[in-house]
Order: structure tokens, then C-alpha cells, then sequence
């Protein structure tokens, strides 16, 4: 017999009116013992248990719709909401400082005060000088507290070994963490959530974890995602403290949209970029009030990170910069040039690192995920500890390549012939040569740019939280740093040429390479993720540099037509697929011209569709059915000779209405009669006490015909948010389409097996 749904996702609405009975009982139930003398009738008495999910099944928008129409009827109070938020913010705010004190804690650490990173350490001292501002006699490195030696191959050899000491004892607490009490805590959190927002019902296994380590063990990943994640898991935690939200699967995922676009917010500072991050690539589902909510949780994520000031700058963003030159019409060029770089970058790099995790998962490598992290983290230690352009944090990086240089940088990318002289301002203009610190500052960079590259593909995937916007930004920018010193130094030397003639006079100040480097961040950023409005808002966010928004536009749509000719999924939706995650994109479109009896279950040589009859069943005959069927839910007909469609009913209530039957009733036994009719029918005097599911049907299942195009089913999938729509014709009930088989057809379609859509 062949189920109706045997997916494990596959889903049922159930219609408004009869959901409308039993929508406001505490947990879906809640009412008191029946009388023995009353045939249980689930319209007088709601079930406890009926009308939830159990854990990995997708939800169904439409009934949960009808749940909150009903509570709205129902419940007049003003109500409570957004009481997580601040929470939320709180603790993102201390994730950021606690990860810049765990990788300080790599080279050095603070005698004054233990808990201080080394920027905080040397605020107050008076000892400083210009040269060497970020040294100071309260920081002391490893060296010098254990050899009591600042300099010389003894101290460069001991702060080497800490250094990887520190990364692997952070990397090995991160798996280690993840291993034991949070494994759906590994990865980005970026595709579960999307997935989880979208369809699939769970229950809280967004485990709040220490996710600040992805940050801190030195691999070649970021935090946005695992902040994201850590926002949907306040959000999800807290959205149980409400009966608006716990109840409704639907309206908890209106929580987790705001919950993920604060997540964007309390990453960046970039409030409004966040908001538009959730509209673009998280929410399946953003109406204009859940628009309105996610802009006042990016409010109160602005104000508390202002109050917290976890990056020590007295500002809301992370990279804030300060220009003191326009750009000119002739550097549209290569911006365009560092667009077409952002595309190849991402899909070189979602086709190597996909590659990659799927070899993982087929071969022995994903059998030992501790050991697999902690060789990745000390090939990355190692490595990176000689390049001091891989050896910092990556967000001092991607900061230190944004900042334009002047009188007060004292960075080896700013050694012009004008720096010579610190006396002279670099605003006043003067010659813009470069030092051999310059270009041994490019070489450092070009070797960081392939070592960047090289460990993004092999440490994206890997059994911890991990970010992928800081490292894609990372390569963005050494890129466009190194183009933009290029520019520069052609513009200084030929500036007679006719491209730089108009702009570009002797002793100006015309190129401004950090520029450059925030428009390939946004560039490599864009080619990665294929954002587009949400990415550019982001970055002048992120930078404050709001005036250069037409060049990060100009690279952000290059990088992305240059990566949809080689392919249209980001790396999100790649991972979705590759996980085998339920997930309906509607970005890709459907252009083949099949029909739904051509999709539908049961197909040519399957067994027949399992289905109840409305009135002559007996109750072992549904118990036979439900044991030996894997189905989450069943049609209901008026016979087997007419195959009438009459509604829908659920495995999961099915089954819980006969145990609650059996426990407040008595009479019922495996003989009973089960309908699903409005009226018992006529049964023999002697016949035991029948058994009336009729509440628990679907009356209005949704429906196509066999002939209907599947071009018009998936519209219907994707706008409606279904999990299943039975296949009727003339009435009669044909077969049945879920989300799965959707997914599987249009994985044959594209040539792709079919078998890899499922979850593993």
C-alpha cells in the first residue's frame, strides 16, 4: 500500500473552521474528562497534542494562519512582544568583546587587567609613543613573560608556539562543545535557519552555545552566521514565554525573521542592512508587520551595542572609515574589474567548497570531525603566524585595508615618501610614491590573499560555528587594497595619461586605495552569497562610507551576473541542497512543462494510495493501516468504489485522538466503527460504542486536477507555503504531491539524484 505522504516533511492544512474548535487550548487541548454516556466529539472538546508537529516536519502556513485569525477573535488584551530583544543584543554585544580578549589572548596578555584585549590594554598608558602604538609596558607577549625576552629567535619561537597552542586549544573546545551538546551548532546556522524559517517544524535545538569561538580559534571563518544563529535561539527560546508565539508555528517564524535580521545587525552594526538581509535570504514568509517589528528589534540592537561599545570605538559599525577624496568616473573600471574578480571568487568557491564537504560526507574524513578541525586549525596556525597580514584578527584586517592612510596611520600600507615626514599633513598633497614597505607590504598580501583562499574552501563546512562573511570580505578587500596601491601608483607615475589627465594633477590626492578595498570586499561578499540590495546597504553601513554607494553597486551586480553565468545558487542554498534540507527556493524558476498527474504519488506500477473510508472502518482496521504505513497523514474518501475526496486527516492526530478516546471512554474496542461524518451511522444494536473523528478532518484539503501545469503547483507551493495538495480528477482522488516530490522532480529535471533530496 502506498502512503499518501511517506515523506518525513510532508504536510496537511487543516481548514479554519475546524481548527477554530480547538485553537486556543493550552497546548492544543486542555479541556477536562468526558462524560462515558457522550460519544467523544472533538468539536465540544479539544485533545491535548492535536494540531502540533512533531520534530522535522514542515509546518502548514495556512493552518496557522487560521490559528491566529481564531486567537485574534478571541483574545482582545493588548499583548506582549519583543521582550527578548534587549536580551538578544546583550549578549551579542559581549560575544564581540569576549572574542576580541580570546584572540588577544593568542600573543599576549594584560598585566593590569587580565580581562583587557591589547588595544584595551595600552588605552591608558601613558608610555606609548607614535611609532609604536600598540605597544606598551602593561601588554606583555608570551615571550616576554616566559623567557623574559622581548626580541631574538628564542622569543619569535615561543610566541610561534603559543600562538598555535591558543588556536588549537580554542579549536578543540569548539568541536568538542558542538560534539557533545550541540551538534546542530556547527556550520554556518545560515541554511538551517533559512530552512527552519521556511518550512521545518522543530523543537528548541537551536542550542544556545559559546559561538563566540568561531571566531577565536584562528580558522578562516567569521561570525555573522553564528550570531544569526544565536539570535534565532533567544528567539526561539523566548517566543515559549508567550502563548501568541509558542502556539503558532507560523507567528514564531515571524519572530525568527526579526530575530535573524538582528542577528545581521548586532554582526555589522548595520541595522537596516540586517532587515534587508532577512527580507532577501533568510524570511520564506516578511509581511509589512513583521517588517515594522525587525526595524524596531535593529533599533534597540543600535541602542544597546552603542551603549556597550563592544568595538572600542565610540560607533555603532564595525569598519568605519572616513574618505577625504571622491572617486572619479574613470575608476568605474576597475571597480567593474574587482566585481568580475567577486564573481569568479564565489563560484570557484561554492563548486570547491561544495566538492569538498561532499567528499567529506562520503569518504572517511566526516567520521572524525575533532580530528578534522584540529588539523585544519594547525595547518592554519602554522601558516599564518610568519604572514603578519594572516596572523591578526581577520576583522583588524579587513579594518586596517579600509582605512585610508594619513598622518597618523602608522601601518606598513601607508610608508609614502609623504609619511617620511610626520610633521607634514598627507591632506596638504604631495608626492605619492611608494617605499619598498609598500611593496613588501603587497607581496605580504598577495601570499594572504592565496592563503585566505586556499583555507576558506577547506574550513567553511567544518564541525563548528562558522561565518562565512568576514572571510569572503577578507579576500574582498586584500584584493581591492592591492588594485587600488596599483591604481594609485600608475595614476602617480603616467599622470599624463588621458585617464588620469582631467582628475589627477601632480602632488593630488586622487586615488584612494582603501576604496578599493571595501568595494571587492562587497564584490567577493556579493559573488559568495549573491546578495545584492541587502549586501550594498550592509557595506556603506558597515563603513559609514554612504557616498560611495554607485561603486559598491556597480561591483555588487557585476559580481553577481559574472556568478550566475556559472550558476544561480549562493552558497546557502548550495549547502541547503547538499544537506538534503526541504527547502522550495523561489528564486529558481520552473520552466518545464510537465503536469501534476506526471509528478503526483502513487505513480504506474506503485502500490495503491493508503486511504480511510469516512464510515466503515473498524478501529483495528486504522490501527493496521497506521502501523504499517510510515504515512504522516491520510485521505479521507466516501468509498472504495467511488474514491470521492471528502477531507484530510493526520497520523499524528489520528492517533492521539484514539488514545485520548480509549482513556476518558469507555466501550471503545478494536470492533468500534470509526467515522468521520457529521452522524453515526446505523449500527446493530449489540455493536460496540463508536469511535467520531470528524474534527480532526480537513474538510477543504487543497487540490489540483491531474492536468494542472507544475509550472502553477510550484507557484502554489512557494506562495501558499503547502506541504502537500492532493490530485483530484472530476472529483475522484487520484494521487497526492508533497514538497519532496516537488524537490525530486525538479532535481531529475536539472539532472541531479533525486536520492539526495532528504534529510540526513
Amino acid at each position: 500500500m502506498h502512503c499518501s505522504t511517506c515523506d518525513r516533511v510532508s504536510l496537511w492544512p487543516v481548514s479554519c473552521l475546524q481548527w477554530s474548535n480547538y485553537a486556543m487550548s493550552n497546548g492544543g487541548g486542555g479541556a477536562g474528562a468526558s462524560s462515558s454516556t457522550h460519544l467523544l466529539d472533538l468539536l465540544e472538546e479539544p485533545i491535548p497534542g492535536v494540531g502540533t508537529y512533531d520534530d522535522f516536519h514542515t509546518i502548514d502556513w495556512v493552518r496557522e494562519k487560521c490559528k491566529d485569525r481564531e486567537r485574534h477573535r478571541k483574545i482582545n488584551s493588548k499583548k506582549k512582544e519583543s521582550a527578548w530583544e534587549f536580551t538578544k543584543r546583550a549578549l551579542a554585544g559581549v560575544i564581540d568583546i569576549v572574542a576580541d580578549w580570546m584572540n588577544d589572548l593568542k600573543e599576549g596578555v594584560c598585566l593590569s587587567a587580565m580581562w583587557f584585549n591589547h588595544e584595551q590594554c595600552c588605552w591608558d598608558s601613558n608610555e606609548t609613543t607614535f611609532a609604536e602604538r600598540d605597544k606598551c609596558p602593561q601588554w606583555k607577549t608570551w615571550a616576554e613573560l616566559i623567557l623574559g625576552q622581548a626580541e631574538g629567535p628564542g622569543s619569535y619561537i615561543m610566541n610561534y608556539f603559543m600562538f598555535t597552542f591558543w588556536a588549537l586549544s580554542f579549536a578543540f573546545l569548539a568541536v568538542s562543545l558542538v560534539k557533545v551538546f550541540a551538534p546542530y551548532a556547527c556550520g554556518s546556522g545560515i541554511p538551517e535557519v533559512i530552512t527552519y524559517i521556511d518550512q521545518t517544524s522543530s523543537s528548541n535545538r537551536f542550542y544556545l552555545i559559546l559561538e563566540f569561538l568561531d571566531n577565536v580559534h584562528g580558522l578562516s571563518l567569521g561570525k555573522e552566521g553564528p550570531l544569526v544563529h544565536v539570535a534565532c535561539c533567544c528567539g526561539n527560546i523566548f517566543s515559549y514565554l508567550f502563548p501568541k508565539y509558542s502556539k503558532n508555528e507560523a507567528k514564531k517564524r515571524e519572530v525568527l525573521s526579526a530575530a535573524s535580521a538582528a542577528g545581521v545587525s548586532v554582526a555589522f552594526g548595520a541595522p537596516i542592512g540586517g532587515v534587508l538581509f532577512s527580507l532577501e535570504e533568510v524570511s520564506y514568509y516578511f509581511p509589512l508587520k513583521t517588517l515594522w517589528r525587525s526595524f524596531f528589534a535593529a533599533l534597540v540592537a543600535a541602542f544597546v551595542l552603542r551603549s556597550i561599545n563592544p568595538f572600542g570605538n565610540s560607533r555603532l559599525v564595525l569598519f568605519y572609515v572616513e574618505y577625504h577624496t571622491p572617486w572619479y568616473l574613470f575608476e568605474l573600471f576597475p571597480f567593474i574589474l574587482l566585481g568580475v574578480f567577486g564573481g569568479l571568487w564565489g563560484a570557484f568557491f561554492i563548486r570547491a567548497n561544495i566538492a569538498w564537504c561532499r567528499r567529506r560526507k562520503s569518504t572517511r574524513f566526516g567520521k572524525y570531525p575533532v580530528l578534522e578541525v584540529i588539523t585544519v586549525a594547525a595547518i592554519t596556525a602554522i601558516v599564518a603566524f610568519p604572514n603578519p597580514y594572516t596572523r591578526q584578527n581577520t576583522s583588524e584586517l579587513i579594518k586596517e585595508l579600509f582605512t585610508d592612510c594619513g598622518p597618523l596611520e602608522s601601518s606598513q600600507l601607508c610608508q609614502y615618501r609623504s609619511q617620511m615626514n610626520g610633521s607634514q599633513a598627507y591632506s596638504e598633497g604631495s608626492d605619492a610614491a611608494a617605499t619598498p614597505g609598500v611593496y613588501s607590504a603587497m607581496w605580504q598580501l598577495s601570499l594572504a590573499l592565496v592563503f585566505k583562499i586556499i583555507m576558506t574552501i577547506f574550513t567553511f563546512g567544518l564541525k563548528v560555528p562558522s561565518g562565512l562573511f568576514i572571510p569572503s570580505m577578507a579576500i574582498g578587500a586584500i584584493a581591492g587594497r592591492i588594485v587600488g596601491i596599483a591604481v594609485e601608483q600608475l595614476a602617480y607615475y603616467h599622470h599624463d595619461w588621458f585617464l588620469f589627465r582631467e582628475w589627477c594633477e601632480v602632488g593630488a590626492d586622487c586615488i584612494t586605495p582603501g576604496l578599493y578595498a571595501m568595494v571587492g570586499a562587497a564584490a567577493c561578499l556579493g559573488g559568495v552569497t549573491r546578495m545584492t540590495v541587502s549586501l550594498v546597504v550592509i557595506v556603506f553601513e558597515l563603513t559609514g562610507g554612504l557616498e560611495y554607494i554607485v561603486p559598491l553597486m556597480a561591483a555588487v551586480m557585476t559580481s553577481k551576473w559574472v556568478g550566475d553565468a556559472f550558476g544561480r545558487e549562493g552558497i546557502y542554498e548550495a549547502h541547503i541542497r547538499l544537506n538534503g534540507y526541504p527547502f522550495l527556493d523561489a528564486k529558481e524558476e520552473f520552466t518545464h512543462t510537465t503536469l501534476a498527474r506526471e509528478v503526483m504519488r502513487p505513480r504506474r506500477n506503485d502500490p495503491p494510495l493508503a486511504v480511510l473510508t469516512q464510515d466503515d472502518m473498524t478501529l483495528a482496521e486504522l490501527q493496521n493501516i497506521i502501523s504499517q504505513t510510515s504515512c504522516n497523514g491520510f485521505p479521507v474518501i466516501v468509498s472504495k468504489e467511488s474514491q470521492r475526496l471528502v477531507g484530510f486527516a493526520l497520523r499524528r492526530d489520528i492517533t492521539i485522538a484514539i488514545e485520548n478516546a480509549r482513556r476518558k471512554q469507555e466501550g471503545i474496542m478494536l470492533n468500534s466503527r470509526v467515522y468521520f461524518t457529521q452522524h453515526a451511522p446505523t449500527l446493530p444494536a449489540d455493536s460496540p460504542r463508536p469511535l467520531k473523528l470528524r474534527s480532526i478532518l480537513d474538510m477543504s484539503p487543497f487540490t489540483v486536477t491531474d492536468h494542472t501545469p507544475m509550472e502553477i503547483v510550484v507557484d502554489i507551493f512557494r506562495k501558499l507555503g503547502l506541504r502537500q495538495c492532493l490530485v483530484t480528477h472530476n472529483g475522484r482522488l487520484l494521487g497526492i504531491i508533497t514538497k519532496k516530490d516537488i524537490l525530486r522532480h525538479m532535481a531529475q529535471m536539472a539532472n541531479q539524484d533525486p536520492e539526495s533530496i532528504m534529510f540526513n
